[in-house]
């Protein structure tokens, strides 16, 4: 293992990190709201512990191998969301305890979208901006940014993608080199977010608010500068923009990239996993429009589509976002849609969950385990549009579903034993494992009130959710540190 090479990369991203810090100080510094100094701190800390982390091995540059790939990715999100963590400790404004800082860092960067705090509303514009910009940074992955740069630097950055871009298949590269596939994914996902932030701001939104919800929207992380979340806008317009450009952040960013280079939407309507995205989403809705039209929970059949469309895409996308309590909804809607935040977004977007392709995959196997009890000697075939798929990433598939489920289990078991509740337990580690945001129960609002070991147990639910179980989980394995 190639530990020099692995903490002079690290101390690289440290330093890289402490660029972050910087714009919330100008923020601070434009709107004078007095907190300024913790992230100008806050960047001297990183800068400083990153070059002392690089200098001692800055000549070693081999190149690496899959396992320093894997540790490198686990060990990045780790250290970076623990040094991200350092502004809200340092902060008057709010106070938060380590826990709560730690806990707010790693849900901003994992795209998580919980959160511990309450009054957003009076909380420094200079961290409303750092809030949103973790979020918007941890989107789709520093490590594809990382990507980009690290090829510069003398560092391979092929076993970094695979550890960390979502999905099943992770050999399929967009342009022949990685880093012209991170430089490519990053200029759509740069021309989205200002492309969000102008829809947003010619709906209503003031330009701060139009640039930090871009952030949150492009990312699906879910974070607002409001407490009461889209709801606070009060604009059937505003939660158009937001449902369009969530589901277009939902989708397979290889999917925009073929677009923009064919200039055509053809790709979109040929791939299974968008089509079936889409059919999720509009079920989703239309089931939610019925029961709050049936039930009375609105009388006007435009504010129940309304709020039906914004909820369902919200939900099921992972983003989190509110227009209103849905906890407080018919008691099938709040869990249907916990439950759809299970499915996620489509592989290789910003979306959380297992991802669509997945969920088509664990079907269709159950589709041909069916047909083989009807006809034993019959070969079956898995197809994923018209690719025929080996079984080792149907193998791959069911082995994913089941480590998930096992971690789950696990992570609910142990909020159960900190005395929560068995509603707010199974949902709390939903939202935190799916990088979905709200529950119900205790954590419908927030998790300000639950204890500090459920904090630390969400946390590593987080981190699962966001590596995608196999990344984290792998490092636990013995063979992965022998020689």
């Amino acid at each position: 293992m190639q530990y020099k090479n692995i903490i002079r990369i690290l101390g690289l991203l440290v330093a890289l990190l402490s660029v972050t810090m910087l714009p919330p100080a100008l923020i601070s510094l434009i709107y004078r709201d007095g907190g300024g100094l913790p992230f100008i701190l806050s960047f001297l800390w990183c800068i400083g512990t990153g070059f002392l982390a690089w200098y001692p091995y800055r000549h070693e540059k081999n190149d690496l191998k899959a396992r320093e790939g894997f540790l490198i990715v686990v060990l990045f999100w780790l250290v970076l969301a623990s040094f991200s963590a350092i502004p809200f400790i340092l902060l008057e404004q709010p106070n938060l305890s380590t826990t709560d800082a730690f806990f707010e860092a790693f849900s901003g960067l994992t795209t998580t979208g919980a959160t511990i705090l309450n009054r957003i509303d009076g909380l420094p514009h200079a961290v409303l901006w750092y809030r949103q910009q973790l979020q918007w940074l941890g989107g789709m992955g520093i490590i594809v940014l990382a990507v980009a740069v690290l090829p510069m630097l003398g560092i391979g950055g092929m076993q970094l993608y695979r550890a960390e871009t979502p999905g099943p298949v992770k050999d399929s590269k967009m342009t022949p080199r990685i880093a012209d596939t991170a430089k490519h994914l990053w200029y759509i996902y740069l021309g989205l977010t200002i492309a969000c932030a102008l829809a947003y701001w010619l709906a209503g939104m003031s330009v701060f608010d139009a640039i930090c919800h871009s952030f949150s929207t492009i990312a699906i992380g879910g974070f607002s500068t409001h407490d009461a979340s889209m709801g606070y806008f009060n604009s059937p317009t505003i939660n158009l923009v937001c449902v369009t450009f969530l589901l277009i952040a939902g989708v397979n960013f290889a999917l925009h990239y073929a677009a923009v280079q064919n200039k055509s939407l053809k790709s979109y309507f040929f791939d299974p996993e968008f089509k079936v995205f889409i059919s999720i989403q509009a079920l989703l809705t239309l089931i939610c429009f019925t029961v709050l039209l049936t039930s009375g929970t609105y009388q006007d059949a435009d504010q129940a589509f309304d709020q039906a469309l914004f909820q369902s895409v919200s939900i099921g996308s992972t983003a989190g976002f509110a227009t209103t309590s849905f906890a407080d909804w018919p008691t099938l809607l709040p869990m249907l849609l916990i439950f759809s935040s299970f499915i996620g977004g489509c592989a290789g977007s910003t979306g959380g969950g297992m991802k669509v392709v997945r969920v088509i995959l664990l079907y269709l196997q159950g589709l041909r385990e069916l047909n083989k009890l009807v006809h034993p000697r019959a070969i079956f075939s898995i197809k994923l549009g018209r690719k025929v798929l080996p079984d080792r990433v149907v193998e791959a598939v069911w082995g994913f579903f089941s480590a998930y489920a096992a971690v789950f289990v696990i992570c609910m078991l142990l909020l159960l034993a900190t005395g929560m509740d068995d509603i707010t337990a199974f949902t709390a580690v939903a939202a935190c494992i799916n990088n979905l945001g709200p529950g119900l129960g205790e954590v419908a609002a927030n998790f300000s009130s639950i204890n500090d070991m459920s904090k630390w147990v969400l946390i590593m639910a987080m981190l699962f959710g966001r590596l995608e179980i196999f990344t984290l989980l792998v490092l636990f394995t013995p063979a992965f540190w022998r020689s």
